[in-house]
């Protein structure tokens, strides 16, 4: 089966390029009007049989335009300008073996009004700028009925594995945005969230590999902003989405979204419901060697078959109030409630180094857990003055907490499976809370000619309380177990300033050059022990951007950013997690941040094939290591600083309609990673190259419905020090627009062959482990959205971000 779902999905992604080279011919031509050449003239290249649309174009400043990749045929020109009367060209033949050159155009002009006019230019799938990448969503035509987790499957570099988890150019720790703010999600949750959000609600997605000085330096691969669109009338509109899925247990999710604008005063407020079960099969293999001789001493083998069940509730409102046209006030509340239940039934087979059973564990932990979240916004905006100078301002305050409640019994057998001794119980609860305070002021001023300069500060205060408290049970009383239970207390100020300059360099170049500066104060308590710890470092964060325009297909950019990545508050936190009596998870309050430099060269062609190579080095790298205590049989998991990794690779990406009725999108990402340093007192180096090929292809049925084929392959390489082995997947969509194309209908199978499935091994020091992880991800999805609305068209503002992005993408876990 897997080798069938990679079969399939290579030949996907080769179907994609096999079209992509069909027709070599090229038409040409130039366009004029009232003796001048007129520039971004829709030329549309129709069939002379039906007068059906086979390509667009527009023209270059020049007036000149160009159309590729042209079937034998017989055909005409049309073509649109505002202020000229459309235009009809004669059919013409046309041969794939030379190139055709259309006689010149020349336009009569119109009424200079728009009244008359239709114009037809689009914008472009991608958009190459100097600092980001941009999809704009609604310009594929087959984006309609897909989720928002979907377009982001299909942009440049993203990537998305089993868990939800988002990748940018095969490297982890992304910020993604919504608007500017943080969703409140992490994971598994963020991904159900995006898959409830459609397309017809997005606006673009900015894809930010080194984002400029505006933003926080936390983020060592970048920033994914999803920005929304803004409401545009005066009346009321929303969407209503329903979605269920089928997997071995079932899945499902509600939202609505609804806008009320009258006069002054806009209205916001989304309400979800995601209901949640699944399931998780974990397979782990150890082998124990003597400290001294290294000989192997014993086998252990666990199976844990997890339960899973959760439910999530949020809802979000807002209010603009508009004093007049250059000044807004606003207010925005958010709440989130997610109850989840976790039950671990586990089995450990201890065998001799010859593999004979001599022994065997059995523990049940169940694990209750319960987040909230409230967060409140307010925001402003001025407007100085007519030329685009502004003043903005955030303050920020968001509350997470949760309640952990763990129970584990584990019981001891001999081979034959009889008890050896009494069972033990262990019961812990680990409450968390978390306070963020945050504010911000931004400055923006444009300049002639295109230049822009922008300043700002901000500042932020978190302060998070964990107080761990473990029980054991013996011969039925309750005892404090004071090895386990622990009292932390962190603190954290920063301190945030920075400039940014853009502007033309002058008439093929731009460059925009940044500089942040962020001060850290950081202040540990373990209130347990009494052992104390503060730290206090400023930091430069320069950004630097140059793009070169070669002609009206070639743009070339190169850009450079150091990043900085903080460690999440989970993974500070000194909390023990148990998977069962032999293996845990535990926080690392020592833990300190990682710094990264970021530099890319790129190259687009015609704004749909880019190419970019990218090196990166980062120190002291925050990653997940185990570490084994062999007098006790225990394997732990933790977060810390071990080495320094360097990763340098090349990426190629192809998003464009080959036809009317079919797109494509491509991207394949070749890099290579290398880990050195200290683990478990001993020096390690891995180093694996790693290619990762993701690709869909979308057709048009007709009017109203359309299709998808899509899938990912990753061949086998490092995450962090686990070894990952090829993992592969294959989905299938269709979706039906109906009620007047108010209502869509969406049916999508994701995983066909149950090829999503996770194995890896990790072999230096002393450890020797090989896992094996299955979940629930073969689903059957059926979701119907419907939208309404009613009132006129009306500019608004945009929508303000708030202050509080960087501190609320840390706390992770069950956020």
């Amino acid at each position: 089966m897997k080798r069938l779902s990679i079969l399939l999905t290579s030949a996907m992604i080769l179907m994609g390029l096999t079209a992509f080279s069909q027709g070599t011919g090229k038409i040409t031509g130039h366009v004029a009007g009232s003796e001048k050449a007129i520039e971004a003239a829709t030329i549309s290249l129709l069939k002379a049989s039906d007068s059906s649309v086979v390509k667009l174009a527009l023209t270059s400043k020049s007036g000149n335009y160009e159309i590729e990749k042209i079937k034998d045929g017989t055909y005409l020109i049309a073509v649109q300008a505002v202020g000229y009367i459309k235009f009809y060209g004669q059919p013409f033949q046309f041969s794939s073996a030379k190139d055709f050159q259309h006689e010149a155009i020349n336009l009569v002009q119109g009424n200079n009004s728009l009244q008359d006019v239709t114009v037809a230019s689009r914008k472009p799938l991608v958009e190459n700028k100097i600092d980001r990448t941009i999809v704009n969503v609604e310009a594929s035509v087959t984006n309609v009925g897909s989720s928002a987790l979907e377009v982001l499957e299909k942009s440049p570099g993203i990537s998305v594995d089993r868990d939800g988890n988002i990748s940018l150019k095969g490297k982890q720790g992304v910020m993604v945005l919504i608007d500017g703010r943080p969703t409140q999600l992490g994971g598994t949750d963020l991904a159900n969230y995006l898959r409830g959000m459609t397309a017809s609600q997005l606006d673009q997605i900015e894809i930010m590999t080194n984002p400029p000085a505006k933003f926080d330096a936390s983020g060592n691969a970048g920033v994914i902003n999803i920005k929304t669109k803004k409401n545009k009338q005066m009346g009321y509109n929303g969407t209503f989405s329903f979605n269920y899925g089928q997997g071995r247990y079932p899945k499902l999710n509600e939202s609505l979204n609804f806008n009320y604008r009258h006069n002054k005063i806009n209205f916001f407020t989304t309400l979800t419901h995601n209901y949640v079960r699944g399931f998780n099969k974990l397979e782990i293999d150890r082998r124990f060697t003597d400290k001294t001789t290294k000989q192997l001493v014993s086998i252990f083998e666990q199976e844990a078959r997890m339960k899973l069940e959760g439910r999530s509730v949020n809802a979000k409102a807002g209010l603009d109030f508009f004093v007049d046209k250059k000044t807004t006030f606003g207010i925005v509340l958010n709440g989130y409630l997610n109850p989840r239940d976790n039950e671990n039934n586990n089995v450990t087979n201890i065998s001799d180094p010859s593999g004979v059973l001599t022994r065997q564990t059995r523990a049940t932990v169940d694990n209750h857990q319960s987040w909230r979240n409230f967060s409140t916004n307010f925001n402003f905006r001025r407007l100085l003055d007519s030329a685009g100078k502004e003043l903005t301002a955030d303050v920020d305050y968001i509350n997470y907490g949760s309640r952990n409640r763990q129970d584990m019994i584990n019981s001891y057998f001999d081979a034959s499976g009889n008890s050896i001794q009494k069972a033990d119980t262990l019961m812990g609860f680990l409450p968390q809370d978390i306070n963020i305070y945050s504010g911000r002021i931004d400055y923006a001023q444009p300049f002639g000619k295109g230049a822009r300069f922008e300043a700002g500060v901000k500042s932020s205060i978190v302060r998070t309380d964990n107080d761990a408290v473990y029980d054991s049970v013996q011969y039925g009383q309750v005892i404090r177990d004071l090895n386990r239970s622990n009292h932390f207390i962190y603190e954290e100020n920063i301190n945030a300033a920075y400039v940014n300059l853009s502007g033309p360099l002058g008439k093929k170049f731009n460059g925009q050059l940044g500089l942040r500066m962020e001060n850290t104060i950081a202040k540990g308590d373990q209130v347990t022990t009494g052992e104390k710890f503060e730290r206090n470092y400023t930091q430069l964060f320069p950004t630097a951007y140059l793009q070169y325009k070669m002609n009206d297909k070639n743009n070339f950019g190169l850009n450079y950013g150091r990043r900085i990545r903080r460690p999440n508050y989970e993974s500070l936190n000194p909390f023990v997690n148990f998977l069962d009596r032999y293996t845990y998870q535990q926080g690392n309050p020592n833990l300190r941040p990682q710094f990264s430099h970021n530099i890319e060269l790129s190259h687009s062609f015609r704004s749909f094939f880019t190419t970019t190579l990218n090196y990166t080095t980062t120190n002291d790298i925050i990653q997940q290591v185990m570490e084994q205590n062999e007098d006790k049989n225990e394997t732990f998991v933790k977060q810390s600083n071990i080495a320094k990794q360097r990763q340098y690779g090349v990426s190629v990406s192809m998003n464009m309609p080959l036809n009317k009725w079919w797109t494509s999108s491509i991207y394949v990402n070749a890099f290579n990673n290398r880990f050195e340093g200290l683990v478990n007192n001993t020096h390690v180096v891995v180093s694996a190259n790693t290619i990762a090929v993701n690709g869909s292809q979308q057709f048009k049925l007709n009017k109203k419905s359309t299709a998808e084929i899509s899938g990912f392959y990753r061949t086998a390489g490092f995450d962090g020090l686990f070894k990952a082995k090829p993992m592969g997947m294959l989905a299938l969509g269709f979706s039906h627009n109906m009620l007047k194309n108010q209502g869509t209908l969406r049916v999508t199978i994701r995983d066909i062959f149950y090829t999503q499935q996770f194995q890896a091994e990790s072999k230096y020091s002393n450890i020797d482990v090989k896992i094996r992880e299955a979940r629930d991800s073969r689903v059957f999805n059926v979701g119907f959205t419907y939208r309404f609305s009613k009132g006129k068209i009306n500019g608004t503002p945009k929508r303000r971000n708030g202050s509080a992005a960087e501190e609320q993408g840390r706390v992770g876990g069950g956020n």
